[in-house]
Order: C-alpha cells, then structure tokens, then sequence
C-alpha cells in the first residue's frame, strides 16, 4: 500500500507595520489613500487624490498609475468613482507652486482633496515621506501607491484628473504639445519652450523656466 504525502504551503500574510489607530481603523475601512500627480512637469497644476475604497466592492488590477497603460487607467479610474466610499481630487494652481514650492504645493493640494471626502477618514495611508497636515492620523509609505490599494486608486484618479486638465489646456494654449507630454520637460516640450517662451502654464520656480524668464529679460 502506497502512502500519499501531502504538503500543506501556509502563505504569510503581509505584517502588519501600522499603529493602533491603523489598527482601528482596518476594521472600520475608513482608511484614505492619498496621493498626487504633477510633481516633476515644468507645467501645470499638481494635483492630488484622496480615495476611501469600500472592502465590500474589491478593485482588482490597482497598480501604481504610472504603470498603467492610459485606456487601463481610466477604466480602473472610473471603477473607482463607482465603487469607492468617496473620493475627491484637488489641486495647487501654478502661482501657488511658484509661491510656496513644489513640495508644500504638493502637500496642500492633498489637504484639499481630504478636505472634498464627502466622509472623513479615520486614518490616511499617504504615498511619499512626509505627511500634509490632517485632523487624524495616519503614515507616509515611500513607493505606496505600488504597496497599499488605496493609495494605488488615489495614484490613478489623481494621474487621469492631471492629464484631462493638460489636455484642455492644449486647446487654449496651443503649440506646446500638453495633450501628448502632459508639461514633463521631454525633448519636444523643450524645443517648443526654445521657440515660443513659457505661457502662463509654465512654473517659473522651475530651473529651466526660470532660466529661459531671465535669458529674455537679458535681451530685453
């Protein structure tokens, strides 16, 4: 008589690096995942994302949005604004990154979108190392929106809200080329900026712009 062994695998789960208050509020899913688009251009807004996901109506296929192609990130985008608790997005306008920097843009325009949740959180999972000022607590994670979901569909709503602004923009301020690089400083964006001079659109703050405000002047 043959005996048949068995292996039994027991998967591990994730452990667990929060607080109590994280602990909290795991149970009652009023977790906020927060985090922004729009650090790096050389224009446009940055813009930020808040999102409270509902355990009972799971989200399969979050990622980080960067690794997203564009038609994937807008249907998880719209599964999102369906599905979620709440959500919102904000953002910090051009003069207010050249005023307070990038960064405290960056952090204000998370505020906003915490300030939109219809529901306030019980605790924020935030996307980065360093947290904006909130009325609860909560912890940064750096890579976490490739780490925690709720960060991921905040990555996601924040990225497809950028991109539509940058693409109306393109119609107002044509020749630049916002709907195809978004303002990142690719080539092409660099060789429209050389020809035409920064817009409005453009972070003066910004080395590139800031050189090419004072090269201007210069001549002048």
């Amino acid at each position: 008589m043959k005996v048949r062994v068995f292996r039994i695998t027991l998967r591990r789960r994730k452990p667990f690096t929060g607080d109590l208050f994280e602990q909290a509020a795991l149970v009652s899913g009023l977790i906020c995942g927060i985090d922004e688009a729009g650090c790096g251009p050389l224009a446009g807004p940055v813009v930020a994302a808040a999102v409270i996901l509902d355990p009972k109506h799971r989200i399969y296929g979050l990622r980080d949005s960067k690794v997203l192609r564009p038609e994937r990130r807008e249907q998880l985008a719209k599964r999102i604004r369906e599905r979620a608790i709440a959500w919102a997005v904000a953002e910090a306008s051009v003069d207010e990154i050249d005023t307070i920097n990038i960064l405290q843009a960056r952090l204000l325009a998370m505020r906003r979108a915490v300030d939109a949740l219809k529901i306030m959180p019980e605790y924020a999972l935030v996307d980065g190392n360093q947290m904006p000022r909130l009325p609860f607590p909560g912890r940064a994670i750096i890579a976490g929106d490739a780490l925690e979901p709720a960060i991921s569909a905040a990555s996601i709503l924040a990225k497809t809200a950028r991109d539509r602004m940058m693409r109306a923009f393109d119609a107002v301020h044509p020749g630049y080329g916002f709907a195809q690089h978004m303002g990142y400083g690719t080539p092409e964006h660099c060789e429209r900026l050389n020809a035409l001079g920064p817009c409005i659109l453009h972070r003066r703050s910004f080395a590139p712009i800031r050189m090419l405000v004072e090269d201007a002047h210069l001549v002048d």
